[in-house]
């Protein structure tokens, strides 16, 4: 079976998301995105895991329903513990076969932080702290490290990461199934990085408002149920990720958002890892840090039916821009105005879901339902015919189709 997956969302109960991420719009937008499955996003929080337990339905082995979508017990959480001489945050997301399993993760977990806080709690653990205690209470659970290239929480960040997952994990490192690209970098800039060939490269949306779900996702082959997830991990049984456009994150490239400095990571090399305006340490962008941690260079890639392939073996990509942002760019307007909302469900209802609309329609009948413009927009994105303005410390890039 082929199934397209969110699993890294979050709830009203996370700081700085929106009070409408509720169960009900959670199912109705996944069914607007073509996601057949959802993670739940912050089960750690006792209020939303009250709701949870209190609205999902058992449906296939460890996973749940609401409305017709299936659900995985999944949370992300910030580890936050000292390693290796230095302090260290690093993000990562957990997952439980079942509601009960989940409640006790929770149990374990209260003893290193207030998950009543925050729907992503910081807790007083490393990362192997955590997996250890995860396996302890469960062997069937996981744990992926998010977003791993992110500066400040990514396991490879600049800022407080490790070097190597060996460096993070010891001798636990192979029991990580896999890591989740971010949004400013790609499956073919973790290629790379040569520890990552037997470690699955997933791609979610860390969505903290409904229209930003499956901005990225990950589509896999296999069972649909949590045994079947852990297997399509284990074995990279992967269609294809979706993925934002790398220079689209608001940390690809290096620079310093007060000065309104950007560079790319041979302009930094070059300068110097200092903003030349004001002599304050840069951020280091995504791009530069692959470049430092890289073990092989960059591949040749090649694209097929929007499909980039580059690395033998390992699944391909495909970027997207979401059809909200390419509405918006067509008529001129913002993208959460009402006009572009009621096009944007529209053309949705008529294809089915926003997927099956950038993905699979024929251009033509997206130029009989939307018009020729929109049309050549998406016929760009499938084609990486895109322009690109990168973003850098904090600030998000931009990307056109028309």
């Amino acid at each position: 079976m082929r199934y397209a997956a969110d699993l890294h969302v979050h709830s009203p109960h996370s700081r700085a998301t929106s009070s409408q991420l509720t169960l009900p719009n959670l199912a109705q937008w996944a069914k607007l995105k073509g996601i057949d499955l959802l993670a739940t996003g912050d089960f750690t929080h006792p209020a939303w895991f009250a709701e949870l337990r209190d609205n999902l339905v058992e449906s296939a082995e460890g996973l749940y329903t609401y409305d017709g979508v299936s659900f995985v017990l999944g949370s992300e959480v910030a580890c936050v513990a000292g390693q290796g001489g230095r302090n260290r945050r690093v993000h990562v997301l957990i997952f439980a076969p079942g509601l009960d399993a989940a409640e006790r993760v929770n149990a374990a977990l209260a003893n290193l932080g207030d998950l009543a806080s925050d729907g992503r709690p910081a807790l007083r653990a490393s990362p192997r702290q955590l997996l250890e205690l995860l396996l302890e209470v469960d062997e069937r659970c996981v744990l992926i490290p998010a977003h791993v290239w992110t500066p400040w929480f990514g396991l490879y960040g600049s800022k407080s990461g490790f070097d190597s997952l060996a460096e993070c994990f010891g001798d636990d490192a192979p029991r990580i199934l896999a890591v989740e690209t971010g949004l400013s970098s790609d499956p073919a800039m973790n290629w790379r990085i040569a520890e990552l060939d037997d470690v699955a490269i997933v791609s979610f949306s860390d969505a903290h408002s409904l229209p930003r779900l499956g901005r990225e996702l990950t589509v896999f082959d296999g069972d649909l149920s949590y045994r079947g997830l852990l297997e399509s991990l284990r074995t990279q049984s992967i269609a294809y990720t979706v993925e934002f456009y790398p220079e689209e994150g608001k940390y690809h490239h290096s620079g310093h958002r007060k000065c309104g400095v950007r560079m790319t990571p041979w302009e930094a090399v070059r300068q110097g890892e200092r903003c030349p305006e004001c002599g304050r340490k840069l951020t280091l962008g995504v791009a530069q840090r692959v470049e430092e941690l890289a073990s092989r260079p960059a591949r040749a890639q090649t694209r097929e039916a929007g499909l980039v392939r580059g690395q033998t073996g390992r699944p391909p990509f495909r970027p997207l821009i979401a059809l909200q942002q390419l509405i918006a760019e067509n008529v001129g307007r913002g993208v959460n105005t009402k006009g572009v909302r009621a096009e944007y469900l529209r053309l949705v209802c008529e294809f089915g879901s926003e997927l099956a609309l950038l993905v699979h329609a024929p251009v033509g009948d997206v130029a009989l339902a939307a018009g020729e413009r929109l049309a050549q927009a998406v016929e760009n994105v499938r084609r990486g015919r895109v322009g690109l303005d990168p973003g850098y410390d904090g600030v998000y890039g931009r990307v056109s189709a028309l």
